[in-house]
């Protein structure tokens, strides 16, 4: 399956969650959402869903200088931006739970022990487990 719809319409929850847990620059998101197995995102992609998520009024910023090249501008989540991300993982886990459903009774029943945003683990966005519950 081509995931490259399925990332567009998770992008804006997939770096909500990554900022949440740690503010980052661009390519310090990016990298960690390939860690957390979002192997297809693109570098143009999520630069433009950090700015559209910053004039949103959803992400901070600030600037960072850098020993090792250009000054790096960090996002961070703000008090709109976790209201955001704690509507999308609802509508998220909602979804995955009805399509878990659906595969189930095809009988392809591979839904995760836990409703974490599109490849997503514990380990790579960071030491807290989304939840339907928690978020």
């Amino acid at each position: 399956m081509d995931t490259t719809q399925l990332l567009k319409g998770v992008l804006d929850l997939a770096v909500l969650a990554v900022v949440s847990h740690e503010d980052g620059y661009g390519y310090d998101v990016l990298r960690r959402l390939r860690a957390a197995g979002l192997d297809d995102v693109g570098d143009a992609s999520v630069y433009g869903t950090l700015r559209r998520l910053y004039s949103a009024g959803a992400l901070t910023s600030y600037v960072v200088p850098s020993d090792e090249g250009p000054h790096r501008k960090y996002y961070g989540i703000n008090a709109h931006g976790r209201t955001l991300l704690a509507e999308q993982s609802r509508t998220w886990a909602d979804f995955a739970d009805t399509m878990g459903g659906l595969l189930a009774t095809a009988g392809h029943d591979h839904r995760p022990t836990t409703s974490l945003p599109l490849g997503a683990s514990a380990s790579t966005i960071g030491s807290s487990t989304f939840t339907r519950e928690s978020v």
